[in-house]
């Protein structure tokens, strides 16, 4: 007989099991790969972006996907927490641009061992290459789980900690969904966040632009009656299938939802280069280039500003003759070239899917779940965590940070 069983040995599952180990209490962790905490040691590039060192409201707003649910949870341990807990066993950590935490060696396996270090310490019991297959619920009441091969095992808390559907081949397939699922919890719909965006234009089917990497761009989802819904200004670059980057993966989840609202197949996003100049400033820039350089093609003229593929591209998209020096250059061509620059528009399909994304969607419904102990409002006993969660955030340490702090919360409930 276990106090606790946590399902699911990734980052969410370790913190789980080192919270309800702190007491003393008999702890059993189950992993279905041969090894705990794959998906932490390819995060953050292989470094680990271990949590975020922003304000609680700049953090919710970096989690669009239900990211208030976390004040619940960050009364009893936050990202602060994160932090002690990792450099009070020996890893300093190191602040990188908008707060990202790293270990200062850059090294994932030296948070990894953290835990690891801390689940010996507690005497946590860990069974790798182990598969659960169902949750065993009798009335209100967890009472085990049933492993492949028909062994139960019996304990008073069972914590999913399962992950999404994204990055599959680190374990997370879905399992912690049926599992609720089966315990009567809602599941929203999953959908891929932090993904590439597609797009089936001819220009990008035509590979006109593949490769073509931009600094600094402001990239928004148009609604219906085309304004912005989102924009993110970030980097991009154009691939052989759509748009991928940092702007486009933050994009990505908005994509999905237009889609949906819009009930459409393909949704208009727009990409402005020069997002510091207003239209009058752009438009200004391009004359006052143009007047100091009379002699010279457009075309070359506008080199100076742009790189030479989307010079190309800008030119043969607006049907406007490159060839033509600064004297024959009409203030109508002028303002098409701006307003191009400004606000150049684009059919997207959607995204890639949910196996290729960084982030799973939805999920265990949030209304269904205390948020200061994690527990489940429908079955006691059962706790959940992390991405299995219907919470999702943006990359940055986002999302390791829900994972971290519902996982500590959840494992530590089951110790009051």
């Amino acid at each position: 007989m276990y106090h606790t069983i946590i399902v699911g040995g990734g980052v969410s599952g370790l913190m789980a099991a080192h919270a309800a180990s702190e007491t003393g209490n008999r702890v059993l962790l189950i992993e279905k790969n041969k090894s705990l905490g794959k998906k932490l040691l390819i995060s953050g590039g292989g470094r680990c972006n271990v949590t975020n060192r922003l304000p609680y409201e700049e953090i919710i707003s970096h989690i669009p996907g239900n990211g208030k649910f976390l004040y619940g949870p960050f009364s009893t341990f936050d990202n602060e927490s994160i932090i002690h807990f990792v450099e009070s066993r020996g890893v300093s950590l190191k602040e990188e641009d908008h707060g990202r935490m790293f270990p200062v060696t850059d090294k994932a396996q030296d948070i990894l061992d953290v835990f690891l270090a801390s689940l010996e310490k507690n005497n946590v019991e860990v069974r790798t290459e182990t598969i659960v297959k169902e949750i065993m619920v009798e009335g209100p009441q967890v009472t085990g789980v049933r492993l492949e091969g028909n062994t139960v095992l019996e304990a008073e808390n069972i914590i999913i900690t399962t992950g999404g559907k994204s990055v599959p081949q680190t374990g997370s397939t879905g399992d912690g969904h049926r599992f609720a699922a089966s315990a009567g919890h809602t599941i929203t719909e999953l959908f891929p966040t932090e993904v590439p965006i597609t797009s089936a234009e001819p220009f990008i089917k035509e590979d006109r632009l593949k490769g073509l990497s931009l600094s600094d761009v402001a990239l928004s989802v148009l609604k219906k009656n085309g304004k912005p819904r989102v924009t993110h200004r970030m980097d991009m670059i154009f691939t052989h299938f759509g748009i991928s980057g940092p702007a486009a993966l933050r994009c990505s989840q908005f994509v999905h939802k237009e889609k949906k609202s819009q009930k459409k197949d393909r949704i208009l996003m727009s990409l402005d280069f020069f997002p510091d100049k207003s239209t009058g400033q752009m438009r200004a820039m391009i004359e006052e280039t143009i007047a100091g350089n009379r002699d010279r093609s457009l075309k070359n003229t506008l080199k100076t500003l742009l790189q030479e593929r989307l010079v190309l591209f800008l030119l043969d998209f607006l049907e406007i003759d490159g060839s033509a020096n600064g004297h024959h250059v009409s203030r109508e061509n002028i303002d098409k070239v701006a307003a191009f620059l400004k606000g150049f528009r684009f059919n997207v399909d959607g995204t890639q899917s949910i196996e290729k994304a960084f982030v799973t969607g939805g999920g265990v419904s949030l209304k269904e779940v205390t948020p200061q102990t994690m527990e489940s409002r429908r079955t006691k006993g059962l706790y959940f965590a992390g991405e299995v969660l219907d919470i999702h955030g943006y990359t940055g340490g986002y999302n390791i940070t829900s994972a971290l702090v519902t996982g500590y919360v959840a494992g530590h409930s089951t110790t009051i």
